[in-house]
Formats: C-alpha cells, structure tokens, sequence
C-alpha cells in the first residue's frame, strides 16, 4: 500500500536532554520524508544541545556530551531545517505530546518563527492506543511482526513509525481511511491551543484555560479584567510556545476592542 498525500509528509524522532518541552533540548533528530509518488528520503543528525546531556537521558538513548562536542547547534541548522520541512505534513510516535512541542521550542529559541499548528499531524501512537493500547516496540511486533532493533535509536524509531503507520492502514482499512486529513483528526489528542495544553477550545471554538484558577474560563476575557495574569504567564516557567499563543490572543483582544 502507498501512503495517499496531498503533500509531503515527515515522519521525525527526537532525541533529547529530557522529557520536559519547555526546557530540554534536541540532541538527535532523524526525519523521514514521503513523497506523494510514494518515493522517501531519510536524514538523521546529532545536535550539540549546548547544555549537559543528563545521564538517565545517556542511558535511555546512548549518546553523551562526548558524542555531541563537535555538532551544530540547533540555531546554525534552524533555517535549513524550516525550508526543508516547508509545506509538509508530520507524522510521528507520540509526536503531538512531545516532538512537535519540542521541535517549536528550539525554532523559537532560534528566532525562526515557523507555525508548525498549521500543518496535518498524524500520531500514530494515539491511532494505536486507540486500536491496540502498547508501546512502539509492541506496536512493531505486533503489526509488522518484526522486533524493533537498536529502539531509542531516533532513526530506528522513525522508520518504525512510518513501517506502523502503513501496516495500521492495511489492517484498519475498514476503519482508517488513508488520506492525512483523517488521519490527523483520527490520531489528535484534544483540540489543544498550544502544543502544551494549557489553552483549549471549548465547543463554541473559544479560547478557554486548561488549568488553574481560570480552568474553562475564555482567556481573552480573564486578560481583559486581570491583566496581571498575563503579565505572570509571560514571566512564568511557560513554553515559549504557550507564550507566544496567548500573547496572539491578547493582541487581537485589544486590537477589537
């Protein structure tokens, strides 16, 4: 079966300092690129985090300060790599809960301002624990009926991903249509605001609070009568992304009144 795309779509894998979007950095990333005509390319490289790679993080991936020493930073690859990706789709392994939230961080800390919110997402992890309700190697096993050699290895887990996906078509086909519009809806978690869940629509598509005091509350509205609240989210220990997301929301807010 050929994956049916409107664009091209990139299946990536992060390797990272950590599991905290806000904070950690990319110490790996491999992408897998699919072409409409079925055709694909694979890049993978090592990133300099510029900051120490934590050893529980060495142990889950088996890359150290040592190995990344000599690598480019994100910043000196954020360009090419907005151009690369430039009209595609993504596809990942829990890739809306975390690479894409961390893949926003690092543009944004780059000064590249690329709205990855307005591109499909398929997340074949949530297609699976839909279905299935395992781990990306049991996911493997089970639809490709192959065992994941060198996992945590970001290239190895991308390919994975993509070889899952296709292998999900196959057997849902009554259930999954092969088209990324479906699928992005299909695999979405929530119709999270930003990539962190701290703003979300509610069922009149306003933007509402997904936390604290304000839970359900539109954010627009608690700005307009606690402008301190922005003032401390903004200062606060919030994703650059989340940041940028309510400052949008703010602006347009004034800008109406």
């Amino acid at each position: 079966m050929k994956l049916n795309l409107k664009n091209p779509i990139v299946f990536l894998d992060l390797e990272t300092t950590g599991v905290d979007p806000a904070k950690d950095r990319i110490v790996e990333i491999s992408l897998v690129k699919v072409f409409p005509d079925g055709t694909k390319e694979v890049k993978t490289r090592r990133i300099n985090p510029e900051m120490p790679i934590p050893p529980e993080a060495t142990a889950v991936h088996g890359i150290t300060d040592e190995d990344v020493k000599d690598c480019p930073r994100f910043r000196e690859i954020a360009k090419s790599l907005a151009a690369y990706i430039e009209g595609c789709d993504f596809g990942g392994f829990n890739s809306n809960k975390f690479d894409i939230p961390v893949l926003a961080e690092e543009f944004l800390r780059a000064g590249v301002d690329i709205d990855l919110k307005k591109r499909k997402m398929v997340d074949v992890q949530n297609i699976f624990h839909k279905m299935e309700q395992r781990t990306l190697v049991a996911a493997y096993k089970f639809y490709c009926n192959k065992d994941l050699e060198n996992a945590h290895s970001a290239e190895a887990d991308t390919l994975a991903t993509y070889e899952v996906l296709m292998a999900q078509l196959d057997r849902y086909q009554g259930e999954l249509k092969n088209d990324i519009d479906f699928l992005s809806d299909f695999s979405s978690r929530s119709q999270f605001v930003d990539y962190a869940g701290r703003i979300v629509y509610d069922d009149k598509g306003v933007e509402v609070f997904n936390f604290g005091k304000h839970k359900g509350r539109s954010v627009a509205e608690v700005f307009r009568e606690e402008p301190s609240y922005y003032s401390w989210m903004m200062n606060g220990d919030f994703p650059k992304y989340t940041q940028k997301v309510i400052t949008e929301i703010r602006l347009r807010d004034l800008k109406n009144k």
